[in-house]
């Protein structure tokens, strides 16, 4: 049974499975992408951010 097979059978062939799997994708895309992205930003940024530097401005 082909992976294709099955995607059909069980999501595809009604709409609410679809929907759901649509919604359920972009939700977890969503997180990835912003954990990613925040991720990113803080290793290009490391040493520049307030929680970095902010020993040297507390009392």
């Amino acid at each position: 049974m082909s992976l294709w097979s099955t995607l059909n059978r069980g999501v595809f062939k009604r709409t609410s499975t679809f929907a759901v799997a649509i919604a359920a994708g972009s939700f977890f895309f969503e997180r990835a992408f912003d954990v990613a992205s925040v991720t990113i930003f803080e290793s290009i940024n490391k040493g520049k951010l307030w929680k970095d530097i902010k020993h040297k401005y507390e009392n």
